[in-house]
């Protein structure tokens, strides 16, 4: 291809973010956590693979089994994953001393934070913690670690060079499980060694729609000589299919699949948690990212889970987004870093934190903060929120994988709404235990009973309905179950007819049917007017 003539990046070009190798979600951007996946996940599940590579092999044949700690390469790839521990021991190892000092310091509060002062403490904090952490109790004198964030993404924990990005050409939806297999050299792939915040990257994703020459991309991103064959196959003269912004009186709803809601009015455009299909021929109608506006105003995001909070797809919109809007923040706490100071330091401008009950003004409306219970295995994450948004006075809420646990929360949310038009509720109800997601975090075992009964799961039928008398919606969609086949990568879902998620919310969609409600189980694609 001319390296001087107009192009455009291909729609089917996917581009996975790249933490050392591994795929590049929320808990592996702040250092803390990040420390604490390499030394407690990603070296275990290496190892487990080096010394029994047919048993992994043998696991991810069972559908069930697919989310769990194994690696999706075959048993050739030993040497190949060897090498990539040895590396993550040399190169990471600022990283892996941090999460020792996490786990020695939590032992040493737990074993001599007594509630009397906690000054003495300091002087026996790991030297790879001190001046990065304030110790302190809560009102029942139980001790605990205040990261201080903002310090650690200065410092030379948050290492760039650990980041890149994957590309290559998506034909279909079936891609593997992304959180437990680390790409390896050789992969039919394209790795650029570019941190996220760069800004070439935002000219790349623009030239989905406005072209540039293929040699001033190259130039820009530092493409390797060796690389430009196969990084010229990734772009296109053809024209791209273009959506317009929405000029219409009303309110036009677009689901584009799991929580990923594009809500307009004439004034104002917001995209709720995106997580967005590439374009390639299917079977399954799906919007893509070529039915995004040119802009879009409002990026909001519910908590940082992987199927809601994507890289992968904030990066490809960080162009067209001019202000993102993410749950406030609990200030230090492992389990619960910020989310905006996250962002930020990815190169997104315009974050801004939005806490329960707030409201931000918007050109033709309001958004406000709701709370959001449930769905994070009981720890204290306050980074989470479901959202009010009103246009043209029309109401809609996004609930997101709320969980019902207190009933007299929604009558306060009625008591401060008034009145709600549609409201999307997510019901994925059998949700996964607590070490799935928050293993890594923990610096002492887990009993397999408090594992099991404190889950990352949604509302059933009972708490679902419970919601809807309460709230007295216009209309009730059911979102955010992951059935889409495009989201297995990050979800790890594949449902049956007997699947209870599927049971409870098809009882939920007879009883509001019944109710006489406008509802429905969205799937694929759905154009919602509220008019």
């Amino acid at each position: 291809m001319n390296s001087t003539k107009k192009v455009r990046l291909k729609p089917n070009v996917l581009a996975e973010p790249l933490f050392n190798r591994w795929y590049a979600w929320s808990y592996l951007i702040p250092p803390a956590t990040a420390a604490m996946y390499v030394a407690n996940l990603h070296l275990k599940i290496m190892q487990s693979f080096i010394a029994a590579p047919q048993a992994h092999v043998a696991a991810l044949r069972d559908p069930a089994m697919i989310g769990g700690p194994f690696i999706n390469h075959a048993p050739g790839r030993v040497e190949d994953v060897k090498a990539l521990m040895e590396r993550t021991a040399r190169d990471q190892s600022r990283l892996l001393a941090l999460a020792d000092a996490i786990k020695t310091l939590d032992k040493t509060l737990s074993d001599e934070a007594d509630g009397s002062s906690i000054e003495s403490l300091y002087q026996k904090t790991p030297d790879a913690l001190k001046g990065y952490v304030e110790l302190v109790y809560d009102l029942n004198h139980h001790p605990s670690i205040r990261f201080i964030e903002g310090l650690l993404y200065k410092s030379a924990y948050f290492d760039e060079s650990a980041q890149s990005l994957a590309f290559s050409l998506v034909e279909a939806d079936d891609r593997p499980f992304v959180l437990s297999t680390p790409r390896l050299r050789g992969d039919a792939q394209l790795e650029l060694h570019v941190p996220f915040r760069d800004r070439s990257l935002d000219r790349l994703f623009e030239m989905k729609s406005a072209p540039d020459s293929l040699g001033r991309i190259m130039e820009m991103l530092k493409v390797p000589r060796e690389d430009e064959e196969l990084f010229s196959q990734f772009f296109t003269e053809s024209e791209p299919r273009r959506t317009g912004r929405y000029s219409g009186d009303g309110v036009r709803i677009r689901y584009f699949g799991h929580a990923c809601l594009l809500i307009e009015s004439r004034e104002c455009s917001i995209l709720c948690d995106p997580v967005i299909s590439y374009e390639y021929p299917t079977d399954v109608r799906r919007f893509t990212y070529a039915d995004l506006p040119e802009f879009i105003d409002y990026a909001l995001i519910t908590h940082g889970h992987q199927d809601h909070l994507a890289l992968e797809t904030l990066l490809q919109l960080r162009h067209k987004v001019k202000t993102v809007l993410a749950p406030k923040n609990n200030g230090g706490g492992l389990a619960d870093p910020s989310l905006k100071l996250m962002l930020q330091n990815l190169g997104f401008g315009g974050v801004r934190e939005i806490d329960e009950a707030e409201t931000v003004e918007i050109e033709g409306g309001a958004i406000t903060g709701l709370p959001f219970f449930g769905e994070h295995g009981d720890l204290n994450i306050r980074s989470k929120l479901a959202y009010l948004i009103n246009l043209r006075g029309k109401s809609v809420i996004c609930a997101a994988d709320s969980n019902n646990l207190e009933p007299m929360l929604y009558e306060r949310v009625r008591e401060m709404v008034k009145k709600v038009d549609a409201m999307f509720i997510g019901m994925e109800c059998d949700g996964a235990p607590l070490s799935w997601l928050y293993g890594p975090l923990f610096t002492k075992p887990l009993a397999r009973k408090v594992d099991q009964s404190r889950r990352s799961n949604g509302s059933d039928y009972g708490k679902a309905m419970n919601i809807v008398e309460r709230v007295r919606p216009g209309a009730v969609y059911v979102y955010a179950m992951g059935q889409e086949p495009w989201l297995t990568y990050l979800t790890s879902i594949h449902y049956t007819e007997e699947s209870r998620p599927i049971i409870d919310s098809n009882q939920l969609v007879a009883h509001c049917r019944r109710l006489g409600l406008k509802t429905e189980r969205l799937y694929g694609q759905k154009e919602i007017w509220l008019t």
